[in-house]
């Protein structure tokens, strides 16, 4: 077991991450910035270590004061959370290097799942299903790329390798357009992401987005943990989160479990995943993996009873998975929505004091918050100040209870996107199941 875990990270992860570091006995350092001194898991923590000033550069993507701060405070091991340093393969490198412990995936495994191209071939590879495309980098013979657009057929989409988050995609519905589209992408993906290579796949119109959660162990045991559906979605960002995905048969969903599992080991995964893809016609496309544990972890626990986090902290000790396939056992159904610091109407950041802070609570009700009254929400960073999460026998419980819960919530001072999680949990065509990523966009529209 790790003796002592450095928490790179803030906000509701690293207080989620302090607190299965506390259940296992192990001790926990909070790094965090100047800024970030009276976050709920920095007072909690047995240490404690400012690693830098308010911006993410200088702090948290700041590898050597990280590393420092390990040093300092003898930990053997280091938990990146979501976002910031948690798939930087580099990173993960370094901290190994260094004499500690990457909690999380070897970096050769994040490098090879970080960049698109090279995560598709080996899914395809894997056996997992893959959405139609170029099947590697689009090169400058436009010939060859013409072709490969007829034969996917209109419309296609031109994506950056190095892409993410919903930046470095293209939409091309016509031939007259394509060249013009990729040289474009290409530009921009060069000045996001330093690497101008493109990709090129099928354009799939209104799929949903639906996720598989894996957790293996690196010495060949690999499990899922059921799919989750994130298809309230705005600007490519979850808004939403519920599991298991509604209406899916159940026969191409347990063939996409075991092709996510296969390729866990395929590929020598180690600790938490999530293998995204597009769904629609009753088909998986994968589209990449995330190889770190996601902000929406908590409905795939609510339906399992299995804790990921512990997981990851006991397989990054080096102990083997101590549960089959057959021990996971699905009951119910989990919905979780994201409590955002950000006006409901405008999406613009609302930072700012919170004067009051009430949680909701009951039967079946989970809040995953660093936030309290009188706590500071910074401007420096997400805009991400919890999460609800419900548990119900079926879905419509579980909804039941989120609009119960999002009744109970107060948050004052600041303005929280609350009345929009509110109107989705009773929108008639959401409680039916099944929309696809274009339906919050659209309706926000009208």
């Amino acid at each position: 077991m790790l003796e002592k875990v450095l928490i790179a990270n803030r906000g509701e992860i690293a207080l989620r991450i302090l607190r299965a570091c506390k259940e296992l006995g192990i001790k926990t350092v909070a790094a965090h910035s100047k800024i970030d001194a009276d976050l709920k898991h920095v007072k909690l923590a047995d240490e404690s270590v400012c690693i830098g000033p308010n911006p993410s550069p200088e702090s948290y993507l700041n590898v050597p004061a990280i590393i420092s701060a390990m040093e300092v405070t003898d930990s053997v091991a280091v938990h990146p959370g979501y976002g910031f340093l948690a798939e930087n393969a580099d990173f993960a490198e370094q901290v190994e290097k260094s004499g500690f412990t990457f909690i999380g995936p070897p970096a050769e495994v994040i490098r090879l799942m970080g960049d698109k191209v090279s995560a598709i071939d080996a899914m395809r590879k894997a056996g997992v299903p893959t959405v139609p495309g170029s099947n590697g980098p689009l090169t400058d013979d436009a010939e060859r790329t013409t072709k490969i657009a007829r034969d996917i057929g209109y419309p296609v989409i031109i994506k950056a390798a190095a892409g993410g988050g919903g930046r470095g995609m293209r939409v091309v519905h016509s031939e007259a357009s394509l060249l013009n589209a990729i040289h474009v992408t290409k530009a921009e993906a060069k000045a996001a992401f330093g690497d101008d290579t493109v990709y090129m796949e099928k354009f799939l119109e209104n799929p949903r987005h639906v996720e598989v959660q894996v957790v293996a162990d690196g010495q060949g045991n690999a499990i899922h943990l059921g799919d989750r559906d994130c298809s309230l979605q705005r600007r490519h960002q979850k808004v939403l989160e519920e599991a298991p995905a509604p209406d899916i048969p159940q026969e191409a969903r347990e063939e996409v479990f075991k092709s996510c599992v296969n390729a866990c080991i395929e590929i020598g995964y180690r600790g938490a995943g999530t293998f995204e893809f597009l769904y629609e016609d009753g088909h998986y496309f994968f589209i990449e993996m995330n190889t770190r544990v996601q902000v929406e972890h908590p409905v795939s626990e609510m339906i399992t009873g299995i804790d990921i986090v512990k997981l990851q902290l006991t397989i990054a000790g080096g102990e083997p998975l101590d549960i089959k396939q057959k021990d996971v056992i699905f009951r119910g159904h989990s919905i979780e929505c994201r409590i955002n610091a950000e006006d409901s109407d405008t999406f613009l950041p609302s930072p700012g004091r919170i004067t009051g802070y009430h949680a909701p609570g009951g039967n079946g009700v989970r809040v995953d918050s660093h936030v309290y009254s009188g706590y500071m929400v910074p401007p420096n960073y997400d805009s991400l100040i919890g999460k609800i999460i419900t548990y119900g026998r079926d879905r419509e419980a579980a909804l039941n209870r989120m609009r119960n819960a999002l009744d109970e919530l107060i948050v004052e001072g600041i303005k929280t996107n609350t009345p929009l999680q509110r109107e989705l949990v009773v929108d008639g065509e959401f409680r039916r199941g099944g929309v696809n990523i274009h339906y919050l966009e659209k309706k926000l529209e009208l």
